[in-house]
């Protein structure tokens, strides 16, 4: 058979070479190239960022700047975040939503001046990005950034392997951003991860991003990880990712993202969705993401069927692996709002066999984002 000529190639991140140079295993991701290890492999990789730093290639996300005086009050037409509110400098999570209350995607907003930053999933940026554009037509216009490379550096020592480069960033507090010189390169710099540990998203010219990455490798206590690791430690650290624990069906109320919803939104309910979003607010969604721990050493994929003990599906697990700091299986999943309860307990359908599993709080791992 010949090739699908629909099927479009994959395309590169602009540290292709360095991921190969250090034995990269490369896969599929979101129409792109991507390390999933390398040679000291996931639990290693998971590990290191747990106790030292770990370096990350997300170039494959979209990023974006929105310009103009009313790009905020414009952007707040489509997110149900208060990005009004933001001081310069302040990082902050929201959602695009939809009129029914899903989730379009997930994204981090940072306020630089006169203009926001815009982080967006690689996988959604061709939805994310036009649909932006036009829903804040007139009042803001989007760059769309194309000559830039994204670098996270990410765990306990990060802040120490930056202060030898960029002191000031070991002064910035979680989800504050600045603009650095790094190797006298200039940089855009957040204290902020997906991983629930310390850490920095480096925003970078793409010329200069090999030489920012080898610099960072060289740091005895710096190894680079891929995205399985990547994987097991936001999973870890309780927190969503699109496709699996969020999408357009889902609302933010049933994610456990309430928190995102500031109260002068929620007062001026004009974001999209806020009707269903206001209704579960006051009497309750009628499902909630809950963490789940399966007994014994069989992990529970996405996809797996969530019973009463003994009984009926009830819901299904979105995220679920081994998690390493954990010492075994964890997972996040959707259950009825009165199952929802730390200590409820399941069961799972796990390779034909029933896998009897409990209800916990979320984080798995505790986070350690460095507020003052």
């Amino acid at each position: 058979m010949g090739t699908d000529p629909s099927a479009a190639p994959l395309k590169t991140v602009p540290l292709d070479s360095f991921h190969r140079h250090h034995g990269a295993k490369m896969v599929p991701f979101a129409g792109y190239e991507m390390p999933v290890q390398y040679k000291a492999g996931i639990m290693t990789e998971h590990t290191h960022t747990r106790t030292k730093a770990g370096l990350f290639d997300v170039s494959h996300m979209g990023q974006a700047w929105l310009h103009g005086k009313g790009a905020a009050k414009a952007l707040e037409r489509l997110v149900p975040g208060d990005i009004q509110g933001l001081s310069n400098g302040q990082c902050r999570y929201t959602m695009l939503t939809n009129d029914d209350g899903g989730i379009i995607d997930d994204l981090i907003i940072t306020k630089w001046e006169d203009k926001l930053f815009l982080v967006v999933n690689a996988a959604r940026k061709d939805v994310d990005l036009p649909l932006i554009e036009a829903g804040t037509k007139g009042d803001a216009t989007l760059e769309i950034i194309d000559d830039r490379a994204l670098l996270a550096l990410q765990g306990p020592m990060a802040a120490h392997v930056m202060h030898n480069y960029a002191a000031p960033a070991f002064h910035l507090s979680f989800m504050m951003a600045a603009e650095l010189h790094i190797n006298n390169i200039a940089c855009h710099v957040t204290r902020s991860g997906y991983t629930g540990e310390d850490g920095y998203e480096i925003s970078l010219p793409i010329d200069d991003a090999m030489e920012i990455a080898e610099v960072m490798e060289s740091e005895p206590d710096v190894l680079p990880v891929g995205l399985g690791a990547r994987d097991t430690l936001r999973l870890e650290a309780g927190l969503c990712l699109y496709g699996h624990d969020i999408d357009e069906l889902t609302s933010p109320i049933e994610a456990g993202l309430r928190w995102t919803i500031s109260k002068r939104r929620r007062e001026e309910a004009n974001f999209p969705g806020a009707a269903r979003m206001l209704a579960e607010i006051a009497d309750g969604p009628s499902k909630k993401r809950v963490g789940i721990l399966p007994e014994g050493k069989a992990p529970a994929r996405d996809g797996t069927a969530i019973h009463v003990p003994g009984g009926d599906a009830v819901g299904i697990i979105t995220s679920g692996g081994f998690g390493p700091s954990v010492g075994g299986p964890v997972a996040m999943g959707y259950v009825p709002a009165d199952m929802a309860e730390p200590g409820t307990r399941l069961e799972l359908a796990v390779r034909k066999n029933m896998i009897p599993a409990t209800v916990v709080k979320m984080p798995f791992h505790p986070h350690n984002y460095h507020r003052d």
